[in-house]
Formats: structure tokens, sequence, C-alpha cells
């Protein structure tokens, strides 16, 4: 601080959202596919971009897990997860999910699994 300027505290204050209003960004196009955000316990985080490295390295833990599980899990990639408790809408690399008759049921907003 250079002589004679006065300190001054500044306060951040968060605005966390709820899951819908965070869906609501989307159907409106306040976030749109280009924007590389996930929803985490209420605050929007801005992701990293997919570089050709990390995309090699997904696709080839998607190719083991998928050889080597077949049919006893669905091995869900880069998809979001629903967490209603959380308020966390997370897109993680891998998933292995149990397998469903339905795989996504439309009455429930989470990839193969409800009450999360």
């Amino acid at each position: 601080m250079a002589d004679g300027e006065d300190s001054m505290a500044v306060t951040l204050r968060r605005r966390r959202f709820t899951l819908d209003e965070y869906h609501r960004m989307g159907e409106t196009g306040i976030l749109g596919p280009q924007d590389r955000v996930e929803l985490i316990e209420g605050e929007i985080i801005e992701m990293a971009p997919i570089g050709s490295r990390h995309a090699g390295t997904v696709a080839r833990i998607q190719h083991v897990f998928s050889t080597r599980l077949g049919d006893r899990a669905v091995v869900w990639s880069q998809n979001p997860l629903l967490l209603v408790h959380h308020q966390s809408e997370p897109e993680p690399d891998i998933m292995l999910l149990a397998p469903r008759s339905d795989f996504i049921s439309p009455a429930c907003r989470s990839p193969l699994m409800c009450d999360c």
C-alpha cells in the first residue's frame, strides 16, 4: 500500500444457488453448453477444459472398466450426478453404477439412482 492510502477491508459475499435455480440458468441460456461448470454445494464452479491427455486417460479407464465389468456395472463417463441433499450436480470423470432395467428413470434426475 502506498503512503497516504487508507486500507479498506472487503468482505466477499457468496450467493449459493439451489439445483432448481442452476437448472433454470441452463434452460434460459444464462449457462450454455460452452460453459464448463458444475454445481458443488450451491456454488457454481468453473471446470478446467478437457485436454487431450485427460480425455485419453478417461477413455482408457472407461474401456478397462467396461471390458472387465461387462453387464455387472454401468460405466458412466463425464455425465452429471444429481445430489439433491447436497445441492450439487458434479460431473465426475468416471462413475461405476449399478445396472437398472430403465437405465435412467425419467422420474429421477440422477443417473441410475434416486435419493442421493
